[in-house]
């Protein structure tokens, strides 16, 4: 599932290509990739027909398009293989195109949502007076706000009494941190991934943030990490990041900091990948 780089990513692109865009039309191709829209396909089109699009926004891994005017927003949840693609009108239609946005402006691109698995959709929400979907209110900042309290932060982590790596998938307390980019800033902080959180000192917190603030950073400047085609910016291109992980999916390969072979445990229906030598389990871990 896309992470914050990722979808960062897909924003900018929409920032470019789609905002302050007046919609003509909306097709929806497939029920499925509207169900969060309680309404239905019906009123999903007719309530953005002949509004403007605004500036795009996000928060952690989530991402959503102001309808000016309207106090709604539409909110993408792109899921395991969700696309938003600006294709020019004689573009061929994907085999999973599920929804189709057209504009009333001269250029001649419109915006696509192509699923494969049909995990993801797009719904239209009321927001808050921040401009959040109010579905979304309780999501924490990611660690790329500015308002982003590290203070804060930490002293959740004290409280929270769990992991280290629970804690950073914990989306109420930091959001857009995912599988991968809790394993790589884990690896560059020389932390396991079961080390609790009460432990942690106030220096500590902070170095880590450092290194998950570093590590999203440099995927955004790749534009992100894509193993497969189901992660693609609004212009079908892939992200090179996958190129510099130093520890997701690199089980058996030598740590770049020490050569020891890398491993990958299970781990909450997940696999976390670290070096046995620079991350060394805590004591009470299994």
């Amino acid at each position: 599932m896309p992470e914050l780089p990722e979808v960062e990513v897909v924003r900018r692109g929409l920032d470019r290509w789609v905002a302050h865009r007046t919609v003509a039309d909306v097709e929806v191709l497939h029920p499925r990739a509207i169900r969060r829209h309680l309404a239905g396909p019906e009123d999903f089109a007719q309530r953005l027909g002949g509004h403007r699009m605004g500036d795009p926004g996000r928060r952690g891994k989530y991402l959503w398009l102001p309808v000016e005017d309207t106090g709604a927003a539409v909110l993408a949840h792109l899921g395991m293989s969700g696309q938003l693609l600006v294709q020019p009108h004689e573009a061929p239609d994907e085999k999973h195109l599920r929804i189709r946005v057209r504009f009333t402006d001269a250029l001649d691109t419109e915006l696509r949502f192509v699923d494969q698995r049909t995990f993801g959709g797009l719904s239209l929400h009321d927001t808050t007076p921040d401009g959040l979907p109010d579905v979304i209110e309780h999501i924490a900042r990611d660690p790329l706000d500015p308002l982003f309290d590290d203070e804060a932060f930490h002293q959740a982590l004290r409280r929270k009494r769990t992991t280290i790596k629970r804690a950073l998938l914990d989306q109420s307390l930091i959001s857009g941190v995912g599988n991968i980019y809790a394993d790589e800033a884990l690896w560059r902080a020389r932390i396991h991934y079961e080390r609790p959180t009460v432990g942690f000192t106030r220096p500590r917190t902070f170095e880590l943030l450092g290194h998950v603030r570093d590590v999203m950073n440099a995927a955004l400047a790749v534009g992100g990490t894509s193993f497969d085609s189901l992660y693609v910016n609004v212009n079908g291109e892939s992200g090179y990041f996958d190129r510099s992980l130093d520890a997701y999916g690199r089980e058996g390969l030598p740590c770049r900091r020490c050569a020891t072979p890398m491993r990958r445990r299970a781990w909450m229906n997940r696999s976390s990948y670290f070096c046995p030598r620079c991350q060394r389990a805590p004591r009470t871990s299994s």
